[in-house]
């Protein structure tokens, strides 16, 4: 990995890491929508529209489908609070462990979809969508911990909102109108990626986004440790410098 990356602002370094992960939520909820059954792992937005509409019988929609990955979201949101709650905003170890496991459980489901082709309602299917959904509310309570402002990696609803009303139309000042701007395309960007792969097969956007993941977290990590070390090395006390009358003694 570039060292200029690792040894880059703290903050900065996290906006980049946070909008890479903001691209992989694309390809995963691409890959969802299309090749799951009509299912976000990512977006539960759009997944409570769709049990919304589905609970009233409009256009077959499913209801197990999204109803499996609200409930993985929410679990995997709760695991991530937990594991976090004893850190402080920012970057840590845990962080890093929790990006990794995101990582390590997508390879796991790409593994599953090389080996079972998905269909409607079928249980290994369904356990996919469960788990992608659990790894992604990991990732998104992981990335809320980080207090990134306008990046959350999963929505890009309010990152719109801010982005139009804080613009110079609007009567703001613009503000983090790059960062806004950028996550906005970068899950555009994502989605056509993921709707690109799965033309090729279904497990390939899967494993893009544990690539994804788990650059990010190694990434973050390496930094982290880094500046720890800097850290450490400022605060160590200075060795006492031998005045000349001393040397001549002994």
């Amino acid at each position: 990995m570039p060292n200029r990356l690792t040894s880059a602002d703290p903050a900065r370094l996290h906006l980049i890491l946070m909008l890479v992960l903001t691209f992989s939520t694309g390809v995963i909820d691409a890959v969802g929508y299309l090749g799951l059954d009509r299912v976000f792992t990512g977006n539960m937005t759009g997944n409570v529209v769709i049990l919304g509409m589905a609970l009233v019988g409009a256009d077959q929609l499913p209801v197990l489908g999204p109803s499996i990955a609200l409930a993985g979201f929410i679990v995997g949101a709760v695991i991530a609070g937990r594991v976090l709650k004893p850190e402080t905003a920012g970057w840590s170890k845990r962080t890093t462990a929790l990006l990794n496991a995101v990582g390590v459980a997508m390879a796991a489901v790409a593994a599953v979809l090389f080996v079972h082709a998905p269909q409607a309602e079928d249980p290994v299917t369904l356990g996919v969508t469960g788990a992608m959904a659990t790894a992604m509310g990991v990732q998104a309570a992981t990335a809320r911990h980080l207090s990134i402002k306008d990046v959350t990696t999963v929505v890009v609803t309010s990152t719109l909102t801010g982005l139009a009303a804080d613009s110079r139309l609007g009567g703001g000042t613009g503000v983090h109108w790059g960062r806004r701007l950028g996550a906005v395309l970068l899950i555009l960007a994502g989605a056509a990626a993921g709707a690109a792969l799965l033309h090729v097969h279904a497990g390939l956007g899967v494993l893009l986004t544990a690539v994804l993941t788990v650059a990010v977290a190694v990434t973050g990590g390496v930094a982290r440790a880094r500046r720890q070390r800097r850290t450490n090395a400022a605060a160590e006390p200075a060795a006492p410098v031998d005045s000349p009358a001393s040397l001549a003694r002994r």
